[in-house]
């Protein structure tokens, strides 16, 4: 029984760390629940600015992520692609970003088949916006975070520091419970 309460202490203390240390390398406060998203205009890997109330009327999922071509950016993106056509039915637009350069992510998006845009916040200011931003190595990154846009352009849902597995699957579900309100 000792060990059991062992185990389960140092595994609760370990996760708290881990946490932690997720909040703490995250810069900035994201938007809450029912309030406005935060504006922005970014290039896109098409080399064409979009901005966020381009899709007014439309619920967006607005994705940040660290880097083009990494392992767990490469499955999210791959994971969203393939249920792109589930959130094209459910009226969605999927929206990715990060701090690389439209140039990284027309190249990312060519060599993984993705069908959606990814927005080059090369300025960081929609991560900062968004309380999305992170420092490793000495740089700064988008950090993953994901927000769900109702069509009056209000966050729904928003998921900090997102595991990449089933999140795709994560955010449909949240879709069809939100819409059903």
């Amino acid at each position: 029984m000792k060990i059991t309460r062992n185990f389960i202490g140092v595994l609760f203390t370990s996760t708290a760390i881990l946490v932690g240390s997720l909040l703490a390398a995250t810069q900035g406060t994201s938007p809450e629940v029912g309030k406005p998203a935060p504006e922005f205009t970014l290039k896109s890997n098409e080399g064409k600015d979009i901005s966020l109330k381009d899709y007014r009327g439309k619920w967006v999922v607005l994705y940040f992520y660290p880097k083009d071509f990494t392992q767990g950016c490469t499955i999210q993106a791959r994971n969203f692609q393939r249920d792109l056509a589930l959130y094209e039915k459910a009226g969605a637009v999927i929206l990715g970003v990060s701090v690389d350069s439209a140039d990284s992510h027309k190249d990312f998006c060519a060599k993984e088949g993705l069908n959606f845009k990814l927005l080059a916040d090369t300025e960081i200011k929609a991560s900062t916006a968004y309380g999305s931003v992170r420092e490793f190595n000495g740089n700064k990154l988008s950090a993953r975070n994901t927000f769900l846009i109702d069509p009056q352009g209000k966050i729904a849902k928003i998921y900090l520091g997102v595991q990449v597995a089933k999140h795709s699957e994560d955010v449909l579900a949240a879709l069809a419970e939100l819409q059903k309100k």
